[in-house]
């Protein structure tokens, strides 16, 4: 009987028998079904290992999945990223983009696979991802605490490709932030001229701590929130009735939001707040988010535009699907 790590062990070449599994062209793994996603991915990058030079690090979200930091919505098909050292002959394969590193990588372990450094990692990330989609990442990376504050410094200041867009995103990511969905909420708040204080602390009139808020609209009782997956959970749920029975008889107004209502139904919500802040509507501020919204993996252009690039940089090109 092979043994697990017989079991894990990748080959390659032209073999297709029964029972393997393609990584890539030439490379094959034996199927297993005894494994999660997650344990899928870890082994399908000791795989990619076979073909990649002695020095590779994993980069780009490939390197910000092995560092657990939360992942905006990816597509389906995501190529893996590697980068290596000086200008060696990189390999060249479908599902993979392996770019080169202009200096000796930082390199750091994550379930004993090579890592890039964050600040790296978040620069390559830069590259090709929307304002939404970064901001998620920085925040995540900050929260994991990944980042040196000092190498991002030198990094900010290069002016290297990505720079700019990285720069935007660490301008407006905070820490305090403590899912995908407040991100987005947060951003949404910017993007319509509504500021608002992430973590929150409030009280009642006696002092009594009451909760911590999502959001609150700076200079008013306004709470908002994002209400994800989770609160529909029956436990989260009646945790959530019975931190909204104790703000009773305070000035505290309570609103969840949905992604849903961020993404397709925006200028509803912008109405929404508007009214309830008694602020005057204006149309440009919807634009300004829906744009982001365009140019990020949130949207059908925004997920088409990336995989072109993708695709490109594996040798495949789709001009018909360039936008």
């Amino acid at each position: 009987m092979p043994d697990d790590q017989d079991k894990d062990k990748p080959i390659r070449g032209q073999r297709r028998c029964k029972g393997f599994r393609r990584v890539s062209h030439g490379l094959f793994l034996p199927e297993r079904d005894d494994l999660s996603p997650e344990q899928e991915f870890l082994r399908d990058l000791r795989a990619w290992q076979a073909v990649l030079p002695e020095d590779a690090v994993f980069t780009h979200v490939t390197g910000a999945r092995l560092r657990n930091w939360a992942l905006p919505k990816l597509p389906e098909q995501v190529p893996v990223f590697a980068a290596v050292e000086g200008d060696p002959s990189r390999p060249r394969r479908p599902g993979l983009i392996c770019s080169r590193l202009r200096r000796a990588a930082a390199k750091s372990t994550r379930h004993g696979l090579p890592v890039d450094s964050a600040e790296e990692t978040l620069l390559r990330c830069a590259r090709d991802l929307g304002h939404i989609d970064l901001v998620i990442l920085v925040v995540s990376a900050l929260r994991a605490g990944d980042v040196d504050e000092s190498a991002m410094e030198l990094t900010l200041a290069s002016r290297r490709p990505g720079v700019v867009a990285l720069k935007a995103a660490w301008g407006e990511a905070r820490k305090e932030l403590q899912s995908v969905g407040e991100v987005v909420l947060y951003l949404f708040h910017r993007a319509i001229d509504v500021p608002v204080e992430p973590q929150v602390s409030l009280y009642d009139e006696r002092g009594v701590l009451i909760g911590v808020a999502d959001l609150l609209v700076v200079g008013t009782t306004s709470v908002h929130e994002f209400d994800g997956a989770v609160h529909r959970d029956n436990v989260q749920h009646r945790t959530d009735l019975r931190r909204e029975r104790g703000w009773a008889g305070t000035d505290y107004v309570r609103r969840g939001f949905v992604l849903d209502d961020l993404l397709n139904h925006s200028m509803v919500v912008m109405h929404e707040i508007d009214r309830a802040l008694g602020h005057p509507h204006d149309a440009r501020r919807y634009e300004r988010w829906r744009a982001l919204v365009e140019n990020s993996l949130y949207s059908e252009t925004g997920r088409e535009r990336v995989l072109n690039r993708w695709h490109r940089a594996m040798g495949v090109v789709d001009w018909s699907r360039t936008t």
